[in-house]
């Protein structure tokens, strides 16, 4: 067998992971012991993100021809993909995150939906929270209105009603109630 044809379905099982891809990153991993290496392999494997080390030539070709391709030019040295097809910024975070305790990870480029990024772009992006935290942001400040709202008027019933919310503006309740009479007739 031709090595074309052992190194093409290494080839084709590149292109299927990216092809779905929400973001891929690669990462320089020199410098990492077993230990590190286990532990970020264990993070990204908890968020659903796909991490393998692959020849550089093999992801060059599967890179051709696909948003991927622009990170042809950090196929230098030792190169490891992580990738995931479910949160964009997820491999990003994590990567960035775990490199602050392991500064000997470095993250070459990446491309997140679409869009390829450099080593400092990558790092931007993982600043944005993952979906589940913005979307329990944005429904914090959708309930927060309405949850105030209910504490004051749980206030006003403890203190007695609207009665007592006219008294204590000042004017008496049988003032008010005369001036609604009043002004209805």
């Amino acid at each position: 067998m031709a090595k074309v044809e052992l190194k093409r379905p290494i080839v084709e099982e590149i292109s299927e992971s990216i092809k779905d891809a929400q973001s891929v990153i690669l990462i320089d991993y020199r410098g990492l012991t077993v230990e590190q290496d286990t532990r970020l392999r264990k993070q990204l494997r908890e968020a659903g993100v796909t991490y393998k080390v692959y020849k550089n030539t093999m992801m060059n070709f599967a890179f051709k021809g696909t948003d991927c391709e622009a990170l042809s030019q950090y196929l230098e040295g030792p190169s490891a993909m992580a990738l995931s097809t479910t949160d964009a910024t997820a491999p990003a975070r994590i990567i960035s995150k775990f490199a602050k305790e392991a500064p000997v990870l470095e993250i070459k480029g990446g491309v997140v939906e679409g869009i390829a990024y450099d080593a400092a772009g990558i790092a931007s992006i993982a600043k944005i929270p993952s979906r589940e935290e913005l979307l329990s942001k944005l429904l914090g400040s959708m309930q927060a209105p309405i949850a105030n709202f209910a504490r004051v008027m749980d206030q006003l019933a403890e203190k007695g009603g609207a009665e007592a919310a006219i008294a204590a503006k000042g004017a008496p309740a049988a003032e008010s109630e005369e001036t609604a009479e009043a002004t209805a007739e």
